[in-house]
Formats: structure tokens, C-alpha cells, sequence
């Protein structure tokens, strides 16, 4: 296995092993609303629950440009998004064993036209939805609901939320 080099901010070298089953511990995804201010969510092909539209920060990359990346990846289209509204620690989970670090910001408004543009990768979405945020907690996963809620709350009070565990 490679060894790196590693100076820490005091200044301090470490010898760092990199293992070669590491996996990305942080997410990013963005809040999008329709004209009517339903929540846009995406249904992934592997899991029960739905989703906000985001995924995995990779290997050196900040997650606003991870989160920036994901949608391309996953709407098919360029977005740009606004500030950061959470960041929430989320434990591990049996299908996500590590915990993670996850980061929401702001998508604003999509138009009926750029709803319609939605091209999803049919081998990681089975469809897209726009739905009212009453309706959210029968859709996502209960941390998932914590963590929009508060990004909901948010985006209205102009602050940026630490969560653990939504």
C-alpha cells in the first residue's frame, strides 16, 4: 500500500497509509422547489426511501462542487446553487456502515420548463417528483426528514444549521 506524506496545521509530518477500501465520508444535495413550492425528490433503483437530488463528495473535491457534479450526474443538467443551509453528522446505518458528513444547500426554484428537461441515469433513479414538504416524512428516510426540515427552516431564517443525526 502507498505511504504518503502528510504535514498537519501544527505543523507536525505524519506517515499516512492509504487504504485502498476508503470510501467518501462526506454527501451533498440541494433543495429545488416547483413554481408551486412542492419539493423536488428522486427515487434511487437501491433503496426504499427517496431522496434529495445529491450524492457522494469524491476524493478532492469540495462538496459544492460534489454537489454541483451529482446534479449534472443525476437531472442531467447544469444547476447552480446557492448557500449552505446544513451540514448534519449522520452515524452509520446498516446499508451505510461510516458515518457520515452531509451538506445541504440551496437550489431555489426550478421552472415548469426546466422540470421538464429532468433526464435521469436509469441505472441509479427509477423517477423524480415534486411534493409538498408535508409529505416528506412518508417519502424519506427519518434523518433525511430532520435534516430538510431544518434546512426548510433555514433557508427562511438566512442561518446555516449543524445537525447530528438530522
Amino acid at each position: 500500500m502507498p505511504i504518503s506524506k502528510h504535514i498537519t496545521p501544527h505543523g507536525i509530518l505524519q506517515r499516512v497509509e492509504a487504504d485502498g477500501r476508503a470510501r467518501p465520508l462526506a454527501g451533498a444535495g440541494a433543495l429545488f422547489f416547483d413554481d408551486d413550492g412542492q419539493l423536488l425528490i428522486v427515487e434511487p433503483i437501491y433503496k426504499s426511501t427517496w431522496e434529495i437530488p445529491g450524492g457522494a463528495v469524491e476524493h478532492a473535491e469540495t462538496p459544492y462542487a460534489a454537489c454541483v457534479r451529482e446534479l449534472r450526474e443525476e437531472l442531467g443538467m447544469e444547476l447552480g446553487i446557492g448557500r449552505l443551509l446544513v451540514v448534519d453528522w449522520a452515524t452509520g446505518t446498516t446499508e451505510e456502515p461510516e458515518g457520515r458528513v452531509r451538506f445541504v444547500f440551496d437550489g431555489g426554484t426550478l421552472s415548469d420548463e426546466r422540470l421538464a428537461a429532468i433526464e435521469l441515469p436509469r441505472d441509479e433513479l427509477e423517477s423524480w417528483a415534486c411534493v409538498p414538504v408535508e409529505d416528506l416524512f412518508v417519502l424519506l428516510s427519518g434523518d433525511l426528514s430532520r435534516r430538510v426540515t431544518a434546512a426548510l427552516d433555514a433557508a427562511v431564517t438566512g442561518e446555516t444549521y449543524y445537525l447530528e443525526n438530522g
